[in-house]
């Protein structure tokens, strides 16, 4: 397939996110995806494919009056919804569908029928069996921690500079009104944060949000028929190693291979380098992760991406501005942000932002799935190369 051979005709948001306690996941999914049927000018009727995760898609397409040809409830963790566009893309080609609505809601903080997504709990399952019982405390940030420890001491990336990732984004969430987290963060507020498991403290966690948000895909030569302004799906890449709780099954944990896998395939289906991006969302689920997606996908060297965000090259105003609506950080994490990690770019490439970047033609959205267990990136642009 060409690049640009699919296009986003409608992306929304949940009309409320950050704390929605009167909505379920179902009712933010559905939220989101009425919204995004009216950017695309579409009602349920128009659609005959449908993707979800972590709801049953049949209840989704009988709440929405949806009857598709084709469905898939792929599950990955967070970066579910990439994946998810990217099965998309390929069922239409196949011709099993023409207009896919890709669903996402969950209430995170107010846990209406929030979904248990990791299965930490769940009772006979590998993690559960193998791993947990000697992680010592059980919960993500001990787990994502332990990886980023060996990383700081490897490659010398200090408190100062991971503390400085929750900073920037907060620069950017001061931009947008629909972030949750705003006003001003220094380095030392940071570090003054109580400690969750170390180095990890809780101004470099993300937050705990309820939201919901929706996709509308078609291909390409339909894009005309729409109201809304297109974005082209440049192109996609996907990898996956292990179980979404299971980091011992990570082959290499210091250098997660399946970032740059996942990296080359979306470049390389794209016909594009680092150096044609223009604006980049990293899944920010804890302080680190933009640290090693930014090496892992070739923008910047092996253990120079914290100086690199240290110096200012991602915050407003750099050469390389990333999470612009503030991230998971500030802006709002469900436990699943791939959805919201999109839609962001997909705003940046219509010009459309509350953080605008000028000059933004392509866009790169990378995500994170468990604990190094998934991840996938999408290109996306403003027109067909």
């Amino acid at each position: 397939m060409k690049p640009g051979s699919f296009a986003v005709v409608g992306a929304a948001e949940s009309t409320e996110i950050g704390k929605v306690p009167d909505r379920s996941s179902l009712g933010l999914g559905i939220d989101g995806a009425v919204n995004a049927l009216n950017d695309a000018g579409l009602k349920a009727s128009d659609i005959d494919g449908l993707t979800v995760g972590y709801m049953p898609p049949g209840d989704l397409a009988q709440l929405m009056g949806v009857y598709p040809k084709w469905v898939d409830n792929t599950v990955v963790g967070g970066c579910s919804w990439m994946f998810q566009l990217r099965n998309a893309m390929a069922a239409i080609h196949a011709g099993y569908c023409e207009t896919v609505l890709i669903i996402f809601g969950e209430s995170g903080r107010s846990h209406r029928a929030a979904p248990n997504v990791y299965g930490l709990d769940s009772p006979g399952s590998l993690a559960q069996q193998f791993t947990l019982p000697y992680t010592g405390p059980i919960g993500r940030p001990a787990l994502f921690a332990l990886n980023l420890v060996r990383y700081m001491r490897e490659y010398g990336l200090t408190e100062e500079q991971l503390a400085m990732v929750p900073v920037v984004q907060r620069e950017w969430a001061n931009l947008n009104p629909r972030a949750s987290r705003q006003g001003p963060l220094t380095v030392r507020d940071v570090l003054e944060t109580r400690v969750i498991a170390w180095p990890i403290r809780q101004a470099m966690c993300c937050l705990v949000s309820d939201a919901g948000g929706a996709l509308v895909v078609t291909a390409a030569e339909r894009a005309k028929d729409f109201p809304t302004k297109p974005v082209y799906v440049l192109g996609t890449g996907a990898a996956i190693e292990t179980g979404i709780a299971n980091p011992e099954g990570v082959r290499d944990p210091l250098h997660p291979g399946l970032v740059p896998t996942s990296g080359r395939a979306a470049f390389t289906a794209a016909g594009l380098t680092v150096d044609d991006i223009d604006h980049l969302m990293v899944y920010d689920a804890f302080a680190h992760n933009p640290i090693f997606g930014l090496e892992g996908l070739g923008f910047v060297p092996t253990g120079e991406a914290g100086a690199f965000i240290e110096d200012g090259h991602t915050r407003p105003g750099g050469s390389l501005p990333m999470n612009t609506n503030g991230g998971g950080l500030s802006y709002a994490h469900s436990g699943s942000y791939g959805m919201l990690c999109m839609l962001e770019s997909i705003r940046q490439v219509r010009g459309e932002a509350d953080a605008q970047v000028e000059g933004v033609r392509t866009s790169l959205a990378h995500g994170w799935g468990g604990f190094w267990s998934a991840c996938s990136t999408v290109i996306f642009g403003n027109e067909v190369p």
